[in-house]
């Protein structure tokens, strides 16, 4: 069978610290011995109350701050009425019945985890993506309608509100950067509906990225059994802060394998922020194109070991070319933390807020330099200007705009590139004959370069019966002559 990423389809019913409260472990129980830290020495148990290690403090205190999440979702659907939709019957009469549209209730179970005590909570995006209602129930079995104050697919991370007439439970945000591998941590979940569950283990791995399918990928890796239905829970460290939100797990048939995966505090910590201060998720905009270092490239470039990502294109209006950045640059480090691949990268500014500045080291002809680089967030520029095109033209249906940083990441496709794109093609339409497909680029139409989406419009003002028409796809370019 083959392996597969799965993210946690259901919830972690949770728990909180309180604030301050902390768990000191004098000493650990390994095969039957206690090891003291400051003793090497191994030796016997002097009483039962050395034997009695758990965990049991660290749960009571983290679990009131861990959610149930309830989203639903109403699916419409072709049916027809029960008995001829059944299959030994439709074999016999055939589909004799007109299709008529059906509705039904789509639930799914997630959980969420409390992060203020006036009722914010985070959980995944994809556990309450296009939910047309969110309930939230309590540990106290209370059940509150909740509110999306941002829905951020990027990062795999919603944040919602509930109102409450008293101060709830809530888990404190750990520094995710300070963990290390071998840290005892404690997951927290629902697994397969069955109720709250807490599995115990140690993170196995700190900078796992090519995980998931979210944008910004950069995760704790875990041995704690976690399994379908944890998603949006707590992983917690041992002294019951939040270390991340439980996300996805690597599976071969849907249950544990031993290795699991979180979305480290400090990204859930920048998100919640920004909910709270801009009403939306604003990133940091890098404006760059970049590639991992492998071993042959470091060998040509005069390295002894694969280090930072190659920078392959600067946008004009990205603050790294102000300040100095060129193609190829290696990026080393940002804040004095390591990159060593694109989602290293990514997370390092993902998890910094627009208005502030990053330090940068680089290396450029085997020289080391570092760089002050304004953070900004991806600016609309030019203007989209977007259109549904119409008339007798090959272009007829299709939705164009000008290409920016913000509409590029809008529609995410690579913020490096300019020029009109193609945002939408309607069914039947010229555009949708022609082949044309969201997120083409528009390079020129009967030899007339496209800059902008007024440069479109005057070419297909001239009219004709012949096109001939220019294209990016995928960085390939490809070219047509098409009559109507």
């Amino acid at each position: 069978m083959m392996t597969t990423m799965r993210r946690l389809l259901k919830a972690v019913p949770g728990q909180t610290l309180r604030k301050g409260a902390a768990i000191w472990l004098p000493f650990f129980v390994c095969a039957g011995l206690i090891v003291f830290p400051a003793m090497a020495e191994r030796v016997v148990p002097q009483s039962s109350g050395q034997l009695q290690l758990s965990y049991a403090a660290v749960v009571k205190q983290a679990a009131p701050a861990v959610v149930n999440i309830y989203a639903r979702t109403v699916v419409r659907t072709q049916g027809y009425p029960s008995l001829f939709s059944n299959d030994f019957f439709s074999r016999f009469f055939g589909n004799i019945m007109p299709s008529q549209p059906r509705e039904r209730v789509q639930n799914s179970l997630g959980s969420g985890v409390v992060v203020r005590a006036d009722g914010v909570i985070v959980t995944n995006s994809h556990v309450i993506h296009g939910a047309q209602q969110i309930v939230v129930a309590l540990p106290d079995k209370r059940e509150l309608e909740a509110e999306v104050l941002v829905d951020d697919d990027r990062a795999d991370l919603a944040v919602l509100r509930v109102k409450t007439d008293e101060p709830l439970p809530y888990l404190e945000f750990a520094d995710s950067d300070q963990v290390e591998v071998g840290d005892i941590i404690l997951a927290i979940g629902n697994p397969f509906g069955v109720g709250q569950t807490v599995t115990s283990g140690i993170i196995s791995a700190t900078a796992r990225t090519h995980v998931d399918d979210a944008k910004y990928q950069f995760f704790l890796q875990t041995d704690a059994a976690i399994n379908p239905g944890n998603s949006g829970g707590a992983m917690v460290d041992i002294n019951g802060r939040l270390l991340g939100i439980n996300t996805a797990i690597y599976s071969r048939d849907g249950g544990s394998q031993g290795i699991g995966f979180a979305i480290p505090a400090n990204m859930v910590k920048a998100v919640v922020a920004s909910a709270l201060s801009e009403g939306k998720v604003v990133h940091p905009w890098l404006g760059l194109s970049v590639q991992d270092v492998t071993s042959d490239l470091a060998e040509s470039l005069g390295l002894d070991r694969p280090m930072g990502v190659m920078v392959n294109k600067v946008h004009p209006k990205s603050s790294f070319q102000k300040a100095g950045v060129k193609s190829g640059d290696l990026i080393l480090s940002v804040d004095g933390h390591e990159v060593d691949d694109q989602g290293a990268l990514m997370f390092r500014f993902a998890t910094k807020q627009v208005g502030k500045k990053a330090t940068v080291e680089l290396m450029r002809n085997g020289k080391r330099r570092s760089i002050t680089v304004a953070l900004i967030a991806a600016p609309e520029d030019p203007p989209r200007a977007e259109k549904t095109i119409t008339g007798n033209n090959p272009f007829s249906g299709a939705t164009v705009g000008n290409l920016s940083p913000a509409y590029a990441e809008e529609l995410g496709v690579d913020d490096t590139l300019t020029g009109v794109i193609v945002s939408a093609v309607g069914g039947r339409s010229y555009a949708r004959q022609l082949g044309l497909q969201p997120g083409d680029i528009i390079l020129s139409v009967n030899g007339q370069g496209i800059k902008r989406v007024a440069d479109l419009d005057a070419a297909l003002e001239a009219g004709g019966r012949q096109w001939t028409i220019r294209i990016s796809r995928d960085g390939q370019v490809r070219s047509v002559t098409v009559q109507l």
